[in-house]
């Protein structure tokens, strides 16, 4: 008999999306895991069906599955707010359609796993880092007003000690289950004395339950700082909303692209799992998209799936892929096309697990 499919849902999103999708399902089904793929309409595709980006059908759809492959959907800046509409007849506003879904699902942390790889990250190819951003809070709840005639404007930070000790006690339960060293808080108190204070006081509490861990704090400021200066001062980082969105991306941009970023969106009953990377839609179509940071969130999924000798079978593929520096896309300085970087990499996973078992399915384009 064979093993119950691991049922998977799939927002292809928009942009440079469905092709990163087709790519990261590629190479997935290589690993010969039963999936169940299901696809769920999102931004146009459900407007078309719903009258609306992420209606209630969809949000439904969503929390049926405990595991969700979402490609990056174009956010364009100042074209408003995503409201949607609750089972009571109540409304909740999101500053975007991104935002939108990590709320309606109740995600509360952006896990952002980042390393670098030897051939294309050069000076940074010993960073490996793992971000647990706070994702429910900060500046990013959108709540935000103009004052007078255009002459100022104003934001709400907001911080809660529940969502605080939340994400702190997911840090470090996250490096128990890594085998990580050290967790440090990235914040920036000595401003924002009761935003951030409050923020770095929850961490410092819940850190006292793991005494076997080194446990620091830096400013984000200084934190920006020394991992350009020295890339092994970080392990796991606990931080706030925007504070995690931005260290994140200038680590990707340490190790070679933000191509190579993978990210995952927790909660107790549905995790998605996306590139830290946005819809590019400049280069939507092109053919030249670089797949691997969805891919690399494939590997996180198959790792909370308990699928451990897949993930290290892929994970090692793409270490593997990326020393030959052999078709890689242009935001790695290659010139090869999507297809041509997914192709490779299929084989590199079937000749992982050759291995330790049957290679897996041959995947047509």
């Amino acid at each position: 008999m064979s093993d119950p499919p691991l049922i998977v849902s799939v927002l292809k999103g928009n942009g440079i999306g469905p092709e990163i999708i087709k790519s990261t399902i590629a190479v997935l089904e290589s690993t010969c895991i039963n999936f169940e793929w299901r696809e769920v309409p999102i931004a146009e595709e459900s407007i078309k069906l719903y009258g609306h980006p992420i209606a209630p059908e969809v949000v439904a759809q969503l929390r049926q599955t405990k595991h969700c492959i979402k490609a990056p959907l174009i956010v364009k800046p100042g074209q408003g707010k995503t409201v949607c509409v609750q089972p009571d007849g109540s409304q909740s506003t999101y500053p975007s359609l991104n935002n939108a879904v990590r709320r309606e699902l109740g995600l509360f942390v952006n896990v952002r796993p980042i390393r670098g790889y030897t051939g294309v990250s050069g000076a940074y190819e010993d960073l490996d880092i793992a971000i647990m951003r706070e994702v429910t809070e900060d500046v990013y709840i959108g709540h935000e007003h103009g004052i007078g005639n255009d002459l100022a404007a104003e934001a709400i930070k907001l911080t809660t000690r529940s969502a605080s000790l939340r994400v702190a006690k997911y840090g470090f339960e996250y490096a128990v289950r890594m085998k990580r060293e050290r967790v440090t808080c990235v914040h920036k108190a000595n401003v924002l004395g009761m935003t951030d204070g409050l923020f770095l006081r929850c961490f410092y509490e819940v850190a006292a339950q793991y005494p076997q861990f080194k446990v620091d704090d830096v400013m984000i400021d200084a934190a920006c700082y020394l991992i350009v200066k020295d890339p092994k001062r970080f392990d796991v980082v606990v931080t706030p909303n925007q504070y995690g969105d931005i260290f994140s991306d200038l680590a990707a941009g340490l190790v070679g692209s933000l191509g190579l970023a993978p990210g995952a969106n927790i909660s107790d009953d549905v995790c998605t799992y996306e590139a830290s990377h946005g819809a590019a839609p400049d280069i939507a179509g092109l053919g030249i998209a670089n797949p691997l940071a969805l891919i690399l969130s494939g590997v996180e999924m198959l790792r909370n799936a308990a699928y451990q000798k897949q993930a290290d079978a892929v994970q090692r593929a793409i270490a593997e892929f990326l020393q030959k520096k052999q078709y890689l896309t242009p935001d790695l300085g290659g010139i090869a096309k999507t297809e041509e970087m997914t192709a490779a990499l299929v084989q590199g996973v079937r000749s992982q697990l050759t291995e330790d078992g049957p290679a897996g399915r041959t995947v047509k384009f």
